[in-house]
């Protein structure tokens, strides 16, 4: 029988954030999954959307035994700390060594973690990998999306496939990719030719959004140009908020021949490179976006949704800012808005109780410029323990624990708390604290694009707003040390000089 070694530790990391990714962290998982152990990993992966799920689905319908290691991801945020990765590649290698023979190895990776040791995570973690395994098994990964691919990435893999949709709502499908390429590897015996290009500019994540163009044709003239000749051709849009040498987008196909990976890389690169002026559009202050959403919001029939991209928790924010919030009292809106992570605040309403009001220091605890504590008292409308299933196409039925919970309403105003941050990307996340989504006028949401794949069927219009957060919905304002000398640092922005850290208002 086939045995294959599965794993899997994700960690999208914003070298910028104020907090760092621990074990703990890991262990608890935030949006995703909780880590998992061992045979624990093929019970977790199941019919969720992640690509270590789908992995396992099409595996097993080859009729391998997988040996399974360990399956772990955090939030976005800064670092992962020396500690987290070490005892989670530790396990994850130690698990492959120990299997003994095997015929292939599938890892589900994120592409874009650096630890406080180590700019180049994933780069790390397949090195150790192939050097347990030796240089004949084959080693395929899956990435995200937003994978700052590496050439020391490419070089370790057999194969490295990325998903093809912002909103991820393909995770679990990129995992069965895997599965078909590791098979093709398989069966032939043969290595097939690398081709990598690594793109000249930054491009800002509020416009990697592949329903609109120009990412969606893109991807679709990628589909396209795979074949028997190029098996597997993947675009990574890049995290474009990870100060180091690797950091923006990039092109990796695998070909029969180095000609035929050669011009499919080369297409797909320069279809990209020509649509640089098209990564750009409009972003509102909060004030401005939330007016706009009110005068929409008179003759609208459906919820005004607004992005508060710079918080975005699945980009690195502390989904605490309280920028948007203020922006919606002050304006006298009617809607509402989440998810604020603050457990003292959460424990606070617990301790208050339903229809208690309570006075509180609502969010800005994490230090962000611009931001700070807001204090006023609240109604507190409903409380929850925190856990719930999140059925929509981002989340993907998972189980959720944001930790004690409350709905607090100030004017007309309803807010989230909760102890646990996930970027807010499925409409169970204000149910479980009793507000319907649908019935709102307006929604704030701490995210910058995975919100989309619920959010857009109810919506009458979506927005982004940047109030003060970690995550700058321009990267040509973030103080970059390390990138690779020329490198634009936004679609036609400024490049990249080592010499003077880039800072711009542009």
């Amino acid at each position: 029988m086939t045995r294959i070694a599965v794993g899997g530790f994700l960690h999208e990391t914003n070298t910028f954030a104020p907090t760092k990714a621990t074990y703990d962290d890991f262990v608890h998982g935030g949006g995703w999954p909780a880590m998992t152990h061992g045979a624990g990993v093929l019970k977790v992966m199941r019919r969720i959307n992640a690509g270590l799920a789908g992995f396992v689905e099409t595996a097993e319908a080859h009729g391998w035994e997988l040996v399974p290691t360990v399956a772990a991801g955090a939030t976005p945020s800064a670092h992962v700390t020396k500690d987290a990765f070490e005892r989670i590649v530790t396990e994850m290698v130690d698990g492959i060594a120990a299997a003994g023979a095997v015929d292939g190895v599938y890892l589900d990776l994120h592409g874009a973690m650096v630890t406080e040791h180590l700019d180049d995570g994933e780069g790390e973690i397949l090195a150790r990998v192939r050097k347990a395994i030796g240089p004949d098994v084959p080693l395929v990964a899956s990435l995200d999306l937003h994978a700052n691919v590496s050439p020391e990435m490419i070089a370790h893999a057999d194969a490295l496939i990325a998903y093809r949709t912002y909103p991820h709502v393909d995770m679990a499908d990129t995992g069965r990719a895997s599965a078909r390429h590791l098979a093709l590897l398989l069966k032939s015996g043969q290595r097939l030719a690398k081709a990598f290009r690594q793109l000249p500019f930054l491009i800002p994540i509020s416009w990697q959004c592949t329903n609109d163009q120009p990412a969606k044709g893109i991807y679709q003239k990628l589909a396209a140009l795979e074949s028997a000749a190029v098996p597997t051709l993947s675009f990574a849009f890049g995290f474009p908020a990870a100060d180091f040498r690797d950091c923006g987008p990039s092109v990796f196909a695998y070909g029969r021949t180095q000609a035929d990976a050669d011009a499919a890389a080369d297409s797909v690169a320069a279809l990209v490179e020509g649509h640089e002026d098209d990564f750009d559009g409009r972003i509102y202050s909060p004030d401005d976006g939330i007016r706009y959403a009110m005068e929409l919001a008179r003759s609208a029939a459906k919820p005004i949704v607004i992005a508060d991209t710079q918080d975005n928790p699945g980009a690195g924010g502390t989904s605490d800012t309280t920028g948007m919030l203020r922006a919606l009292v002050r304006n006298g809106a009617s809607g509402a808005t989440g998810v604020i992570c603050d457990p003292q605040s959460a424990q606070a309403a617990h301790e208050a109780g339903v229809g208690a009001t309570v006075t509180l220091e609502l969010g800005g605890k994490s230090g962000t410029p611009g931001d700070a504590p807001y204090r006023e008292s609240f109604l507190v409308e409903t409380l929850s323990d925190g856990k719930f299933i999140a059925p929509g196409p981002f989340y993907g039925g998972r189980d959720m624990d944001m930790g004690p919970s409350a709905c607090l309403r100030i004017g007309d105003v309803r807010v989230v708390v909760a102890s646990y941050k996930a970027q807010l990307a499925d409409q169970a996340m204000y149910r479980y604290v009793g507000i319907e989504p649908t019935a709102q006028k307006i929604l704030v949401n701490k995210s910058s694009v995975h919100f989309r794949a619920d959010f857009e069927p109810i919506a009458e219009k979506l927005l982004i707003c940047a109030a003060p957060g970690p995550m700058p919905a321009d990267p040509a304002t973030l103080p970059w040390k390390h990138l690779r000398p020329g490198i634009r640092i936004k679609p036609n922005g400024p490049a990249f000089t080592p010499s003077s850290p880039s800072r711009s208002n542009g």
